[in-house]
């Protein structure tokens, strides 16, 4: 089963950026990969996927600010999350788009108003 790690995160201010990676044990170049938050009292949601095919999605609350690239001879997939606003904050996770491998720790950002 691949393993997924998460790294990257941290507190920083509104309007501030940050570099999200996702390393993964094994291959995932023919998975659609993407990138979850979940915020306190909440559910985990989907906020940008790519395809096998580098084809990508954004969920309307991140378009335009958030950017998924993936590096398949590093087993990685990157989030470049910019402007970042104060309900941006969650712990991010990354897994296929269906959710089939186990979740790793995921990372924590934090966004200060």
């Amino acid at each position: 089963q691949v393993q997924l790690v998460e790294s990257g995160g941290g507190l920083v201010q509104a309007g501030g950026s940050l570099r999200l990676s996702c390393a993964a044990s094994g291959s995932i170049s023919i998975n659609a990969m993407g990138w979850y938050r979940q915020a306190p009292g909440k559910q985990r949601e989907l906020v940008a996927a790519i395809s096998s095919a580098d084809s990508t999605h954004y969920a309307n609350s991140v378009k335009g600010r958030f950017t998924i690239s993936r590096d398949n001879a590093k087993n990685t997939v990157y989030l470049q999350m910019n402007s970042l606003k104060p309900e941006d904050t969650a712990v991010y996770y990354c897994n296929t788009v269906t959710g089939i491998l186990t979740w790793g720790q995921g990372t924590q950002v934090t966004v200060s108003s």
